[in-house]
């Protein structure tokens, strides 16, 4: 059984599907609840996962009820179709209730976590809480296991899925065009960032339309946004072209100019296509006043926290307006220098991270197959 609620996860998701096909054989068989990519390898979700892309408190106070819904729905799934394993992918509030729903519904079955919470930016106590409801954590990061562990939880490290995107095989005509530079916009796969980010990363499109007629915009979409976007997009009074599918994506990266990216798991991906980028996140705004008090770093993207520094500019809150944006950008696609500079670090951030390491959805699967077989000898 794997379990994942947002398009990242879903990328996750897929890969650990084909590594364990690759050990297992065609006789394997998964369920539960994923996106398109696991679709594509044969999970069929009982429901659509855009709905539970939830970010924010009051978001997710008023997401509450189809949320446990939900919750329970999978547990019963589970409770029908008797795994030898559940794998629960990132998304902290569902995949923790579902836990504790497969936990006292079946103590044996074992749990396994593939990313944990980020309890070195803040809350830690969710590393006691984690080690109460899962057997397992498979982490992206090398510095979790200690904390992790610390807390009674046995921790494997197993690497970013992220860092071993192959773009030898990417298009990059997917960005050819008119003469001139390319701006790709990445404004999140959650609906509640389209909702708070998208609309300065528009001022920020337009005042540098203004200012460069020929820039070509390109933006792609995650499929548990991609309608949204489409809508909103539609209303620009400047052309921009909406991408769907990883391939697209992929060849984008590797044509663009600049990028402006919502804060995730595509600022990894675009540092690894060599694309230089400014990073933006607009949360709402009461969300943002608690998180802010319990954030202990001071950066958002994870190989500006590898490198302790703002290797990409970071615009947060307030500061991710039309203006500041396009500054920043402006002053990338006036200068190939400092793009190059900034693309030589983003490379030396993501060596940091463990680029070059080991397959991760490699490490995984033989992790979860680890998992297994020490509970089939209790």
């Amino acid at each position: 059984m794997l379990v994942a609620a947002e398009a990242s996860g879903d990328d996750r998701g897929a890969g650990l599907m084909q590594a364990l096909r690759r050990r297992l054989g065609q006789d394997v068989r998964f369920f539960g609840v994923g996106g398109a990519r696991m679709a594509a390898e044969g999970l069929e979700s009982p429901f659509d996962i855009a709905e539970l892309s939830v970010l924010g408190l009051l978001e997710g106070l008023m997401a509450y009820r189809r949320v446990v819904r939900r919750a329970d729905e999978t547990a019963a799934l589970a409770a029908r179709e008797r795994p030898d394993v559940a794998v629960l992918i990132d998304s902290w509030g569902f995949t923790l209730r579902v836990a504790q729903r497969l936990r006292r519904q079946d103590p044996r079955l074992p749990l396994v976590k593939y990313v944990g919470p980020q309890v070195w930016a803040s809350r830690p106590g969710r590393a006691k809480v984690l080690a109460q409801a899962v057997d397992h954590l498979l982490t992206i990061h090398k510095f979790d296991a200690p904390i992790f562990e610390a807390a009674g939880l046995p921790t494997t490290f197993v690497g970013n899925s992220a860092l071993s995107l192959d773009f030898s095989r990417a298009d990059p005509s997917v960005g050819q065009g008119p003469d001139g530079p390319v701006l790709l916009v990445l404004p999140g796969s959650r609906p509640s960032e389209i909702k708070h980010v998208l609309p300065s990363f528009e001022d920020a499109v337009r005042i540098l339309k203004q200012k460069r007629p020929d820039l070509r915009i390109l933006i792609p979409a995650a499929p548990t946004v991609a309608e949204q976007v489409k809508a909103r997009v539609a209303g620009w009074p400047f052309s921009a072209e909406v991408l769907e599918g990883e391939p697209a994506k992929l060849g984008a990266m590797k044509a663009a100019t600049v990028a402006l990216a919502c804060s995730g798991t595509v600022t990894t991906e675009l540092a690894l296509a060599g694309c230089p980028m400014v990073v933006g996140y607009r949360l709402g705004r009461v969300t943002h006043t608690i998180l802010k008090r319990l954030i202990r770093t001071p950066y958002i993207t994870l190989f500006n926290i590898a490198a302790q520094d703002f290797v990409a500019p970071e615009f947060v809150q307030d500061d991710c307006n039309g203006p500041a944006l396009a500054a920043a950008i402006e002053a990338r696609l006036a200068d190939p220098a400092l793009r190059g500079r900034q693309v030589e670090r983003q490379f030396e951030a993501l060596d940091r991270m463990g680029r070059g390491g080991p397959d991760p959805s490699e490490a995984a699967a033989e992790a979860v197959l680890k998992v297994v077989e020490s509970r089939r000898r209790v």
